[in-house]
C-alpha cells in the first residue's frame, strides 16, 4: 500500500521533477536520444507501472517523453510516485 507524501517533500527527493500545474503531482520533460530510445524506455516503464498498477500520463513525439505522476485513489502524491519516478529516471538516463 502507497504512503501520501507532501508534494514539496516528495521534490525535494527528486531529481528535475516539479510541481504539474494546477493539480496535486509531478512533471517532467525527457529529452531522449531518437525516438527508439524514448520508445524503449517508455516500453520499460509500462512493464514496471504495470507491475505497481500505478500508470503514468505521459505524452510522447519523437525523443521528447512528458511524464506526470499522482495518485489518483489518493488525490495526490503518493510512494508510488516516488518508486516510479525513481524508476523513471534510471530508466531515462
Amino acid at each position: 500500500m502507497y504512503k501520501k507524501i507532501e508534494l514539496d517533500d516528495l521534490l525535494s527527493s527528486l531529481n528535475g521533477w516539479t510541481a504539474a500545474e494546477g493539480r496535486e503531482a509531478i512533471y517532467k520533460t525527457f529529452q531522449l536520444k531518437d525516438f527508439e530510445h524514448a520508445f524503449s524506455c517508455m516500453s520499460e516503464i509500462a512493464i514496471k507501472a504495470e507491475q505497481m498498477n500505478h500508470h503514468p500520463e505521459w505524452f510522447n513525439v519523437y525523443n521528447k517523453l512528458e511524464v506526470t505522476l499522482t495518485t489518483h485513489d489518493a488525490g495526490g502524491v503518493t510512494s508510488y510516485d516516488l518508486e516510479l519516478a525513481n524508476f523513471i529516471d534510471n530508466v531515462c538516463s
